[in-house]
């Protein structure tokens, strides 16, 4: 086995740097820094309660912005309610509702996602059931898309079965929350 030393490996603009070949595997030595990691983590929330249905969930929404939160990359780009990734990837999807009722209503949200930017597939629907008196339930959904087309595959959050009751929004905690992690490449 030969061993080449370098500072710097810096391939031609436009062009992608490959290492091995398929069925090959790379392995760095023990001290190592890896760099690779996870290229893409963004998250958003809902900033106000919302109490009717919504399709999508397309108001009261911003990236969050407390001082201790930083996203990794590019991150989402979020346009009337749909979503769309800055890269292909696999990605991690999770959501998070708190959801109150002043009744024995049932709250939902539904996390829907599209291969042709045009008909939807719901992926998972978080209920918080019986809420009454105010009191406040969390529900979470965890999904994984893969996203193999930044055209053509997004997403979108969904509330229904909202009667008299409500999901919870907050513009300085994330009551409501929609998380995105790219964990490697699309598949």
């Amino acid at each position: 086995m030969a061993t080449l030393f370098v500072d710097k490996i810096d391939p031609q603009s436009g062009t992608t740097l490959s290492l091995g070949s398929s069925g090959d595997t790379l392995q760095a030595t023990a001290g190592t820094t890896n760099n690779l990691g996870i290229s893409m983590v963004d998250q958003f929330r809902l900033t106000a309660n919302l109490t009717s249905d919504a399709d999508p969930i397309s108001s009261n929404l911003e990236r969050v912005d407390d001082p201790s939160f930083a996203k990794i990359g590019t991150g989402m780009s979020v346009s009337s309610g749909i979503y769309t990734f800055p890269t292909t990837g696999l990605y991690l999807i999770i959501n998070k509702m708190d959801g109150f009722s002043n009744s024995n209503d049932n709250v939902a949200m539904e996390t829907h996602a599209t291969t042709n930017n045009s008909s939807y597939d719901k992926l998972d629907e978080i209920v918080v059931n019986g809420v009454q008196n105010d009191n406040l339930q969390t529900a979470s959904g965890f999904n994984l898309v893969n996203v193999t087309d930044t055209s053509n595959v997004k997403v979108k959050f969904v509330a229904s079965s909202i009667s008299s009751g409500g999901i919870v929004g907050n513009t300085d905690s994330n009551r409501t929350s929609f998380t995105f992690i790219r964990l490697g490449d699309s598949q």
